[in-house]
């Protein structure tokens, strides 16, 4: 790789990084070119040359978050075996990775759907992706469990995928809010709670 686009690329992880620690702590719109150039000590015209403006700034903002995401929650727990316990997997590092955090603020994700949720563009269009993914992917996860006979075959897989992500973005709201890592540990004793009741006899241990 030539050496000038391998640090152009060093540079826009570095802007990246930082992009998405203010976003997920004052939101999307926080985000300009003159404070990113100041916080890095770059030169205004090189974060302008990465992005040409301050939409694409935000949507490469939220890819990033996205690409932090699955490494941090998905790859883990996609090493789960298929069934209830990759779905308890995708539960646990989801709570680990807020709880950690990643991110100043807390999820990236809860922070900036808030923010543009209201707001029709490219941008509402991006999270609201990023976020029908994911759950897509615990609905998928829970059926791989139905399928294999350890979850209930009446349970509705949307359904459940709803309900625990929605104890989960509750729980760490709620310990972010308060700063209270409590919280943590009552949402995820909620979701534990939930699988235990579809569960089927043949369903292995998890959690």
């Amino acid at each position: 790789m030539d050496k000038r686009v391998e640090r152009g690329l060093r540079s826009r992880r570095v802007i990246l990084d930082r992009a998405m620690d203010i976003a997920s702590v004052e939101g999307l719109e926080s985000l300009s070119v003159r404070r990113l150039a100041t916080d890095l000590a770059f030169s205004k015209s090189g974060v302008f040359a990465q992005f040409g403006s301050k939409e694409e700034l935000q949507l490469a903002t939220v890819r990033a978050a996205v690409e932090v995401f699955v490494g941090k929650v998905v790859k883990p727990a996609l090493r789960a075996p298929a069934g209830i316990r990759r779905v308890w997997a995708l539960c646990e590092a989801w709570l680990h990775y807020v709880r950690e955090p990643v991110f100043a603020g807390g999820c990236f994700f809860i922070g900036v759907a808030a923010e543009f949720d209201a707001r029709p563009g490219r941008i509402r269009d991006a999270i609201a992706a990023a976020r029908r993914d994911w759950q897509t992917l615990y609905a998928s996860s829970i059926a791989e469990a139905v399928a294999v006979g350890e979850i209930l075959t009446e349970v509705e897989p949307a359904q459940l995928a709803f309900e625990l992500d929605a104890i989960g973005r509750a729980g760490a709201a709620d310990a972010l809010l308060y700063n209270d890592d409590t919280v943590y540990e009552r949402a995820s004793e909620a979701i534990r709670a939930r699988l235990r009741s579809v569960a089927t006899d043949a369903a292995p241990v998890f959690g």
